[in-house]
């Protein structure tokens, strides 16, 4: 990575972007040392312009940005960060500098949280629980889904068949998880059918 830092008298800007939801969550800038500071510990550190210093993001909140994926932009002179946030993002207390969080890419939270409580093995989980009672169960719980999904779409309840459309997604989710799938794959075959 060939970064132009002159262009920018010494500091890149650089987007942050949640790395599950793909979600914008706030812009800061870098010098070579705030990137350097950012590849080698992980987590995103500025160069804090108003404070003129190295400033990693959670310093003081501990709602650190942690560093999943680094992209040069086409000139170099621009960086995009995705990372996964501890906590709220913008120091107004909201999740983002840019409004509050939305649920366009939630489904990718909600897979990871899928895969956090299997590889946790809480007891208390109804993900794990199912989880380990093997494809055919998962499987059958799908089909049930689906079934009641199907029910709900015949009639004109509109808050029961957006509920059970979600849970035929949870349980989706969980039957890729058994099959070591992710939704991603599933778009990615999807991306290939639509040339």
């Amino acid at each position: 990575m060939k970064l132009d830092f002159d262009k920018g008298n010494g500091l890149l800007p650089v987007i942050i972007q949640d790395y599950n939801t793909l979600q914008v969550l706030m812009l800061g800038y870098m010098n070579q040392e705030a990137f350097e500071k950012t590849k080698k510990e992980g987590k995103v550190t500025f160069f804090s312009r108003s404070k003129n210093r190295l400033w990693t993001k959670g310093e003081t909140s501990n709602n650190f940005l942690f560093v999943k994926e680094i992209m040069e932009d086409c000139d170099n002179d621009t960086l995009l960060i995705k990372a996964v946030p501890q906590g709220v993002v913008c120091h107004t207390g909201s999740f983002s500098c840019f409004k509050e969080q939305t649920a366009k890419g939630f489904v990718y939270k909600l897979e990871d949280i899928i895969s956090k409580r299997i590889t946790e093995n809480s007891e208390k989980s109804y993900t794990n629980k199912l989880y380990k009672k093997g494809i055919n169960k998962v499987a059958q719980k799908v089909g049930e889904e689906a079934v009641e999904l199907i029910i709900e779409a015949k009639d004109n309840n509109n808050e029961l068949f957006i509920n059970e459309a979600a849970d035929l997604l949870y349980h989706y989710l969980i039957l890729l998880k058994a099959k070591n799938f992710t939704f991603q794959d599933v778009e990615e075959v999807l991306k290939n059918r639509n040339h």
